[in-house]
């Protein structure tokens, strides 16, 4: 199939044929031509699947067909989204797709100054692209208006669920048009955002391309078996293979994520990281310098775990193992995207071997175990002080690791025990 099979106007043929885009991925082929129909649509999809042009193309093309007499743009196509950099990519992508429409968008988001934003907004345009705080924010300021919202699109529902937006999503359905086409994107399916979804959406059809929280096949997962005191050192070897050109480390906190690179910085590897308490700049210079390859390796908390969209990344460490089984599906998620190839490689400590069950369970499948490292775990029952043993920490970094040469003679006849 091809997209010109899908009824698609010719300048968005136009404007994917000069992206390099000439096959629709499973939720674009399927997803197309049900938005293009008026219905509203409840898809399923994960991470890296081709989603956002699923939703960007036909609403492009529906937009097109009936154009405003109004001198003024007026807000015609409203999709929010949880992070910064997803509504960034999002807008990238409807520019890219609708260059030759005429039809005009803008992102708004929290963390930067708001002056030139509302500019654009007060200039008009056709398509916005809004996490939920800032859209707020600017409403009760008088700057947006979504009586004219005409198209609906909720992205990654159950992220925004998880970052504590379901009163702001709640206050931005109270004063959208009620008549509108309405399309509800997740990537899980837990029982509140189904029951999020009944409510929004009208004899919806149903999309879904891949099992819920079903990881991408052709993604090679492995995991090390490491003291939480050696991760450091065991990140430091594998980014010795000449291999790993770039690298995206997700850890589980902010303070987490500096740590490794100042310690990535001492060692000579060009590092940055990408969370929270970074200014809003900061995050974007950040996640330019890693897609331009100027930065090797990218540090970032599971708030960007699915804000980060980089063309080929083939590499994805999980220095921390998240204490939630979805998480590292959308970690994991950010290589391998659209069918390339990608590797993802998990550090485990004793303590998060707990986790490490979690994630098998959901996969369904056993991740391969790489025994013959320098930094094998030593100390599998650490001991925890009370405050950490409330806080899930190591109560120690554990014993000095064998020398340079000797795990392999540690390890004779152990793999696939230390489980």
């Amino acid at each position: 199939m091809q997209f010109d099979s899908l009824g698609i106007i010719e300048p968005i043929l136009r404007s994917l044929k000069e992206e390099g885009y000439t096959t629709p991925t499973p939720i674009q082929a399927e997803a197309i031509p049900v938005v293009l129909t008026g219905s509203d649509l409840l898809g399923c999809a994960q991470t890296g699947t081709g989603k956002t042009a699923a939703f960007a193309i036909p609403i492009l093309q529906l937009l097109s067909a009936e154009r405003s007499n109004d001198k003024k743009r007026k807000v015609r196509s409203l999709i929010v989204t949880p992070t910064r950099e997803l509504a960034i990519q999002i807008g990238e992508s409807f520019s890219a797709y609708g260059r030759h429409t005429g039809l005009t968008n803008t992102v708004i988001f929290g963390g930067v100054n708001q002056n030139p934003q509302t500019a654009i907004l007060q200039r008009g345009i056709d398509i916005l692209i809004a996490t939920p705080g800032r859209l707020l924010d600017l409403m009760n300021q008088g700057f947006v208006t979504l009586r004219d919202v005409e198209i609906l699109v909720l992205d990654e529902a159950d992220r925004m669920l998880d970052m504590g937006f379901i009163h702001d999503i709640r206050k931005i359905l109270a004063v959208v048009p009620k008549k509108k086409q309405s399309l509800f994107f997740s990537a899980t399916m837990p029982p509140e955002i189904v029951k999020l979804a009944g409510t929004i959406l009208h004899n919806p059809r149903e999309v879904s391309v891949t099992p819920v929280s079903s990881t991408v096949e052709i993604i090679n997962q492995h995991i090390y078996f490491v003291d939480k005191g050696n991760k450091n050192h065991l990140l430091i070897d594998l980014l010795k293979n000449e291999e790993i050109k770039t690298a995206l480390v997700f850890t589980r906190t902010k303070h987490g994520a500096d740590k490794v690179v100042k310690y990535l910085q001492k060692h000579h590897i060009t590092a940055e990281a990408i969370h929270g308490n970074k200014a809003q700049n900061a995050r974007q210079r950040a996640l330019t310098n890693f897609k331009a390859q100027a930065t090797r390796v990218l540090v970032a908390t599971d708030i960007a775990a699915r804000g980060i969209d980089v063309d080929e990344l083939e590499y994805v460490i999980n220095f921390d193992i998240p204490n939630i089984a979805e998480t590292y599906v959308h970690r994991i998620g950010r290589t391998g995207r659209a069918g390339a190839k990608g590797t993802a490689y998990s550090f485990c400590d004793a303590e998060e071997k707990e986790y490490l069950r979690d994630i098998e369970k959901l996969i369904a499948k056993k991740i391969p175990v790489i025994d013959l490292h320098s930094y094998p775990l030593l100390d599998h029952n650490p001991v925890k002080t009370p405050l950490q043993q409330g806080r899930g920490g190591s109560g120690h970094p554990g014993p000095k690791p064998p020398a340079q040469g000797s795990s392999k003679r540690w390890f004779a006849g152990r793999q696939g025990k230390s489980r």
